[in-house]
């Protein structure tokens, strides 16, 4: 099946129609209104420095139902020391550029390239995406970003400069969406790190129906999400 190649036009092809390997489409750009409409499709980008801007919807897709959320004793263990004290929103950009130092995707370079960086700038900005900062003596120990829409979180990359801190950073997310009575967190790619946690993998049918149940409306400009001021006193017990 031929890839679609992106135009000027505000547009993206039907998920379904992705290779198996989840690539759907080529081109166009990292404009606020694209990148939304993306999201708001369960669809992400996802390229390497040079080469050309590729948007993916991958079959299977991994999520976390926060009710599902699965914490190790060693890691609870961590929580309740209270060696972290998280925060929402106030280093996104130090987080972004911290995860772009990281080589998860590809080993051969970052996928969160200058531009990218750039982009979610913007969308932190206009309140689409929000970040959780793991502290530890004042120095930023771990932290993740994403998207917000609705009910619905979608996450980016995290990264980690001390044992468990991305870990602590994200279970307190999780808890405190769920206090929010947040549906779903999109994991995008399966892996077993994210599987301890308790995510699973879906189907693409299954998960972009469970994006038009929760009330997600396909749009370059939907309604951002309701992601919590702070993390909730209760989500480092």
């Amino acid at each position: 099946m031929p890839v679609y190649r992106l135009g000027d036009a505000l547009v993206f092809p039907p998920p379904h129609l992705a290779e198996a390997n989840g690539l759907l489409a080529v081109g166009g750009d990292l404009a606020s209104e694209r990148l939304l409409l993306a999201y708001s499709m369960g669809i992400f980008p996802w390229f390497n420095e040079g080469d050309p801007l590729l948007w993916w919807s991958p079959d299977p897709r991994c999520v976390l139902f926060p009710g599902e959320l699965h914490v190790s004793r060693s890691l609870a263990k961590t929580l309740r020391r209270g060696r972290y004290r998280i925060s929402f929103d106030q280093a996104f950009d130090q987080v972004v550029e911290l995860c772009a130092g990281l080589r998860r995707r590809s080993q051969e370079g970052t996928w969160i390239t200058p531009q990218m960086q750039e982009a979610y700038g913007r969308l932190h900005r206009l309140g689409y995406a929000h970040s959780v900062e793991a502290w530890h003596e004042g120095e930023l120990a771990g932290g993740l970003y994403g998207i917000c829409l609705g009910r619905f979180f979608f996450g980016e990359s995290m990264f980690s400069r001390r044992r468990d801190a991305s870990k602590v950073a994200f279970v307190t997310l999780v808890r405190s969406l769920q206090a929010a009575n947040f549906l779903l967190i999109d994991c995008q790619l399966p892996s077993p790190h994210l599987h301890s946690l308790g995510a699973r993998d879906l189907d693409r049918e299954r998960f972009l129906h469970l994006l038009d149940l929760g009330g997600l409306r396909v749009s370059p400009r939907p309604e951002p999400g309701f992601f919590p001021s702070e993390p909730i006193a209760s989500a480092a017990v």
